[in-house]
């Protein structure tokens, strides 16, 4: 407990501060290129000679690493530009006022919350602007003097701060925080040198007279003093004049007269600084001695000593000057009040109050009256009653205490002098310190310093401390009054301003003075580099001399004890000799127990010598008289000697060699069934959570719990029970591992710890909870050795249940216990399943004992007894072995590779707040980590009750997995179907599909290039049967993640005009250009589900969804499956219509085509697209318009065009399949033709198309598949006609390797059909070289197609005649 500088505020915007202030002196902005070549030349010779000229004051601030350090342009000048300028700080810290010649800067206190969220003051600028109105006046001195609220909710509290400002020409004006000019008096024609003041404060002593309340105003040769009352009354009056006048213009009162007093100072050469002590008052022998100097031998002395108050004044000849006013010795001036408003006010406000301002409406009157000064009343002189002389010295400034005994001068000498004011003496003095500054801290007395005093009904003491702040050195000192020592240092820079105001709120009274508690800084430090508003605070203490006070040499040996802890080479023998030592010496009992609480938290002190220390001052202390005893000292000894005992006693027990062996009796009964029961499943759950982690040391369960831990989670109560603490869940594991680990592996005496701890006074509700939780923490070490661990944890349950206090005398069976309840909360919300289950084993057993035990005593029955209890541990158990199974089925470690975090972990509360979907929202995310594809899926389902049956899981498509990983796939695979066949209504196959398919759409829509994860869902909702929840769950998936991407590829495509790139995707639709094809795809099929799901509605009843009997208790938000079936129905229309558009979007995302989708519909089809699927649009109805059927038509030609062109050459023959998916799938002519039905184009021109695209493409087999679906044969014949000339034409004018044979053919050709083959243009086909067979039959099938009355039958003979020639040639 020290001094210390605490931060309570910080400046903002300095540098505009400064930069307002000292506007006339900014140097020209260099150019940028000139500026940049001056810092380089000057940035590398500087450091020699700032070096040599901090070798000397600067090593302080070198050596203080705490100041932070900012660039020249934020601290503004070093810092320096500070000292030139008039600095004020209101005692409230709330308004900071920075002046120089005609300008000033008002800084008001706002809070805000930092990083962090803690509140911290900020002084932000409020106002600036220029004060003086007179030419060539400068601000000299200035004061904010906060004024007390008249209100009665606020009585006592700061209402406004007035700022008062002293000028050169010797006006004093006053302002208020927004800068608004409220009074104006010129009392005296010479500058104003300072302002001081002082405010009422409560006397200490029934003896010392009442302070009243001043304004002083120093002179060169002159001193004011303003009384406070009249002074308050002005300046409230005057500002409600102000607003007043500012909000309507009304004439109001003349305010009353300042009443002042005006002295002339004599006999001083110089005054630079004054303070005005107050009004004393001599005691008897003081006023016959000055009698008797003053008058002489004979000088009479009046019968009552006068009332003075007195001034000290400093300077020069005499140094120190000391000046007595007697009470009636000169009548209060009242000065005419100048009132003044803001220039901000408008000409018409002006004229509004003129009234009231005392002004003529005449602008040359006006101008006469303020060219005027005031009348100046002239001075009463006052004579120097006495002083200290010193030629030489001059003095600079003076401070005066808190309690107007003593005062701090300065001088030019560069020391600080303490003058006792009574004496008019010099008491002390400071050297070496030049242009300090000065402040004082007064400090009360903390609660319970004078406890052991036998009179409590003395006042809080007060100690005094001088402030001494040093720019030269840049040191803060604190020192101890009257001649007391240096209580505390501080480097704080050698720029700062230390701001003491001495005064306090004006306004207040003996009445409002009572329950004021306004928080004031006394002293304040203004660093201009950081912004830092700094203040002192001193421990009361410090005070105390080493010979008074106890505390002092208490302070030091605990200090002593600390320093000594810290050692970590200290033998434990000198540790315990040394602190016992220390607290035999404190004396004070607060300090003692801090000393004692210091040993006790030392991590390296053994438990031997915290237990002797503290036994030995237990002993010291009963050896006491009791009265002089601190009982709460001595009861805090015998709580931590009997904690300490009973720690020594637990940990002898757990290292006694010889282990107590379980007696049979405590061995249950009836567990060996329920383990084998669960023995293969807790087989595997051991080996899925047996896998090797990363740990640290410390937080190890096997970490030795230290002594020091143990007392500070154990207390001991006023009645000597024990109660355990529980600060963390780390510790209380520690503490639990402590007590009972040992016994439940066995190597500890069972019966004997629990008498122990019994004996200690710990509730057995809380060794429960102990107990509980180290068994549910120690799980792995646990199912090493499951029936031994089980067997001990049943004596020590047996045990704790029949301790007193753990089952109530008084329960009754048929009712819940709240023992058992305890538990079963307990194992409830454990996520380690295994050991909840185990546990819950035993607590069923041992409760059916307890009940048992109960009946028999009772009623002597033979029937088996029923009771609510065991009903509950039923249920309990039962949730539990699911929870075990569904847990060890979460722990299957995914394959490598796959999406997903780590493994998820349940407990019976997490599913029961999970709601009825929790189990399969679980079990769904597993899936998902698996990547898990639906049909096999499907395949364990549907297989799940074949046990036999050998399903293995494909986890990653492409895998080829050796034998192991086949038989683990098929444990995983047997493990999913137990767990379906545990929760048959929970996970049934419509339920789990549908959540399912609700994870891969949420995943999907955290990662949107994955478009497999959307496939899968999609795929998980067609494995739904319910009609009813794949309509519910298709809506929900629209309306949540598929619309808003939907509707921005489409805009997207439109604004385009075509396919867009990869980039543009990514921009508007979050996704790739191959991602949004897929997405697309998607599409399609979500809404061909909706629409199957819509009209398959009215056929089947709705599904009726229902949870298992055990977990009928499921309360949480509701499942998948049931939000699906409270959606409400489609309007089939409007899917169908999205269903359109999605269509047209894959196939032009697919192929890559030009196209506007929008503009292929009206303007009814466009505004019913992305609207909700739930209304009723108005949709196109009716025959389109020719013109925008042919557009569709284009597409879908250009559609088949695209599809036949990415057919590749190799699949030519109809034996080889197209792919299921992507451009060349074979189901793209049937969409077409679906689409064309849709879009009200003729399907036969699609089909003749495709047909004649496909023998261009040289595809004649799967041309000639089509070609039987085609009704119009002559259009067809017609144009496959061409065709086939261009093929012969190719074959006998354009082939390179021309034979003899086909040029003589060429010759007996008919001259019509040579020159119909010459003007055919082969170029146009895309394969013109097909084999000779293929156009043979192509010939052969236009010549059955086209009628014999067609114009070109004859044409199509030819055809015929000439290709048989050319084969026959061949």
């Amino acid at each position: 407990m020290s001094c210390s500088l605490w931060e309570f505020g910080r400046l903002q915007e300095l540098k505009t501060v400064r930069d307002y202030l000292f506007e006339s002196q900014k140097p020209e902005p260099k150019p940028a290129e000139e500026q940049n070549q001056t810092e380089n030349e000057l940035s590398w010779d500087t450091s020699d000679w700032e070096s040599s000229w901090d070798t000397g004051d600067n090593k302080e601030d070198e050596a203080n690493s705490a100041m932070p350090q900012v660039n020249e342009e934020t601290s503004g000048q070093g810092g320096a530009w500070l000292q030139d300028c008039v600095v004020s700080l209101s005692p409230c810290s709330d308004l900071l006022v920075v002046a120089r010649e005609q300008k000033a800067v008002f800084l008001s206190a706002k809070w805000r919350s930092d990083d962090s969220g803690r509140e911290e003051m900020t002084l932000d600028v409020s106002w600036s602007g220029t004060l003086g109105t007179d030419e060539g006046e400068c601000v000299s001195s200035s004061i904010c003097i906060p004024l007390a609220s008249q209100k009665r909710s606020s009585t006592g509290r700061p209402d406004w701060t007035c700022v008062v400002m002293g000028f050169s020409s010797g006006y004093v004006r006053f302002y208020t925080e927004s800068g608004v000019l409220l009074l104006a008096q010129l009392l005296h024609e010479d500058p104003v040198l300072r302002l001081k003041c002082r405010t009422y404060e409560i006397p200490r002593h029934p003896g010392v007279s009442e302070q009243h309340e001043e304004l002083s105003i120093l002179y060169p040769a002159a001193l004011v003093t303003i009384d406070g009352f009249s002074l308050f009354q002005s300046l409230r009056a005057c500002r409600n004049q102000v607003a007043r006048a500012t909000a309507a213009g009304s004439d109001v009162i003349q305010p009353p007269p300042l009443a002042y007093k005006k002295w002339g100072l004599q006999d001083m050469d110089t005054i630079v600084d004054h303070s005005s002590v107050g009004v004393m008052t001599l005691c008897v022998f003081d006023q016959m001695k000055n009698a008797s100097i003053l008058g002489g031998f004979n000088a009479s002395v009046k019968g009552s000593p006068p009332a003075m108050s007195q001034y000290v004044t400093v300077g020069g000849g005499p140094y120190t000057g000391f000046y007595y006013a007697v009470e009636g010795s000169s009548q209060p001036l009242l000065s005419h009040v100048a009132l003044a408003v803001a220039t901000k006010l408008t000409s018409a406000l002006f004229s509004a109050a003129s009234g009231w301002l005392g002004w003529n409406k005449n602008k040359q009157e006006e101008e006469v009256v303020q060219k005027h000064k005031p009348k100046v009343e002239p001075a009463t002189p006052l004579g120097i009653r006495f002083g200290l002389p010193d030629s030489r010295r001059h003095g600079e400034s003076i401070c005066l205490s808190p309690c107007s005994t003593l005062a701090g001068v300065t001088d030019d000498f560069g020391r600080v002098t303490l003058l006792d004011l009574c004496r008019g003496i010099s008491i002390r003095m400071w050297k070496g310190y030049r242009d300090a500054q000065l402040g004082w801290l007064q400090v009360l007395e903390e609660h319970g310093e004078r406890d052991l005093s036998p009179s409590t009904s003395h006042p809080r003491r007060r100690a005094l401390f001088m402030v001494i702040y040093a720019p030269r050195r840049g040191i803060l000192e604190v020192w101890a009054m009257q001649h007391g020592p240096r209580v505390g240092a501080f480097n704080v820079g050698k720029h700062c301003r230390l701001l003491y105001a001495g005064y306090h709120l004006m306004g207040v009274n003996n009445v409002t003075s009572q329950g004021r508690q306004v928080h004031t800084q006394q002293v304040c430090l203004l660093d201009p580099i950081t912004g830092a508003l700094r203040t002192v605070n001193i421990p009361f203490h410090l005070a105390l001399s080493d010979k008074k006070s106890e505390r002092a040499k208490d302070m030091h040996l605990l200090k002593r004890l600390t320093t000594l802890l810290r050692s970590r080479e200290l033998q434990p023998d000198v540790l315990e000799t040394e602190a016992r030592g220390v607290l035999l010496d404190i004396k004070h009992p607060a300090i003692k127990k801090q000393a004692l609480e210091s040993l006790l938290s030392n991590k390296s002190a053994p438990v031997s010598c915290l237990t002797n220390v503290t036994r030995g001052l237990y002993d010291g202390l009963k050896q006491q008289n009791p009265e002089e005893v601190d009982p709460t000292l001595l009861q805090f000894c015998s709580s931590q000697l009997k904690l300490l005992q009973l720690y020594t006693d637990i940990r002898r027990l757990h290292s006694a060699a010889d282990s107590e062996v379980c007696c049979t009796n405590d061995s249950p009964t009836g567990i060996e069934e329920d383990l084998s029961r669960v023995a293969p499943t807790l087989q595997r759950y051991a080996q899925l959570t047996s896998r090797p982690s990363v740990s640290f040391a410390q937080d190890s369960p096997d970490c030795p719990l230290r002594p020091q831990a143990f007392l500070t989670q154990i207390e001991c109560t006023a009645d000597g029970e024990l109660r355990v603490l529980r600060t963390s869940e780390v510790e209380w594991n520690l503490l639990g591992n402590f007590m009972f680990w040992g016994c439940l592996f066995g190597q500890s005496p069972l019966h004997q710890v629990c008498d122990t701890l019994q004996q200690a006074g710990i509730r057995p509700q809380q060794l429960l909870s102990l107990l509980l939780s180290v068994w549910l923490q120690r799980e792995r070490e646990m199912l090493r050795k499951p029936e031994e661990t089980v067997r001990n944890l049943h004596t020590l349950l047996l045990s704790l249940s029949n301790m007193k206090g753990a089952v109530e005398e008084s329960w009754d069976p048929q009712s819940v216990s709240p023992w058992w309840q305890q538990v079963r909360i307990t194992i409830v919300q454990s996520y380690n399943a295994a050991a909840a289950l185990l546990a819950a084993f035993v607590a069923h057993r041992v409760a059916k004992e307890s009940i048992t035990s109960r009946a028999d005593s009772k009623l002597q029955s033979e029937w088996e007894t029923v009771s609510l209890e065991l009903e509950q541990w039923v249920v309990c158990v039962r949730q539990l072995e699911d929870v075990l199974v569904l847990q060890t089925l979460l722990l299957v470690p995914p394959p490598q590779g796959a999406a997903g975090g780590a493994a998820a972990h349940c407990s019976i509360k997490t599913l029961l707040e999970g709601g009825t979907g929790g189990i399969a929202d679980s079990v769904s995310k597993w899936v998902f980590r698996h990547n898990l594809a639906p049909e096999r899926l499907k395949e364990v389902l549907l297989k799940e009750d074949d046990q036999e049956a050998d399903v293995k899981l494909d986890l990653k498509a492409g895998s080829e997995g050796t034998g192991q990983k086949d038989q683990n796939d098929k444990e995983t695979a047997e493990l999913l179907a137990s767990v379906c066949r545990r929760f048959p209504n929970s996970l049934s196959p419509d339920l789990f599909f549908a959540h399912c398919c609700w994870e891969y759409v949420v995943q999907w829509n955290k990662d949107p290039e994955e478009g497999r994860l959307l496939c899968w869902a999609v795929e998980h909702l067609k494995l739904v049967s319910s009609p009813h929840i794949q309509l519910g769950i298709s809506s929900m998936m629209w309306s949540t993640f598929i619309v808003k991407r939907f509707s921005a590829a489409c805009y997207l495509m439109e604004k385009v005009g075509k396919a867009p790139k990869d980039r543009l995707c990514r921009r508007d639709v979050g996704m790739g250009d191959k991602a949004v094809t897929s997405f697309m795809g998607c599409c399609v099929q979500l809404l061909q589900i909706l629409m199957e799901a819509d009209s398959a509605v009215e056929e089947v009843p709705a599904p009726e969804l229902s949870v298992e009997e055990a977990w009928c208790g499921a309360e949480g938000p509701a499942s998948i499956a049931e939000l699906a079936l409270e959606q409400k129905g489609i309007h089939y229309p409007l899917v169908q219509h999205h269903c359109l558009l999605a269509s047209l979007l894959h196939t032009a995302m697919t192929f890559s085509l030009k196209v506007k989708p929008l503009s292929l519909f009206d303007s009814k089809g466009k505004n019913a697209f992305f609207r909700d699927l739930t209304t009723i649009q108005l949709m196109p109805s009716g025959d389109m318009d020719p013109s925008l059927v042919l557009l569709r038509q284009e597409f879908l030609l250009r559609v088949l065009t695209s599809w036949v062109q990415a057919i590749d050459s190799n699949s030519s023959s109809s034996s080889l399949p197209l792919p299921p998916s992507g451009p060349k799938a074979g189901w793209w002519p049937s969409t077409c033709l679906e689409l064309a039905a849709l879009l009200q184009v003729n399907p036969d021109i699609l089909r003749r198309h495709l047909v004649c695209e496909l023998y261009n493409q040289g595809l004649d087999p799967r041309a000639e598949e089509v070609m039987f679906e085609v009704e119009d044969k002559d259009v067809l014949g017609s144009q496959l006609l061409v065709l086939t000339g261009q093929r012969l034409s190719y074959s006998l004018l354009h082939n390179q390797s021309q034979t003899q044979a086909a040029m003589e053919l060429l010759a007996r050709l008919p001259p019509t059909l040579c020159t119909w083959l010459k003007a055919m243009d082969p170029g146009e086909l895309r394969c013109p070289l097909v084999a000779l067979p293929q156009t043979s039959r192509l010939v052969g099938r236009l010549v059955e197609i086209l009628p014999e009355n067609h114009a070109q039958y004859s044409l199509a003979l030819h055809l015929l005649e000439a290709v048989e020639a050319l084969a026959t040639e061949d």
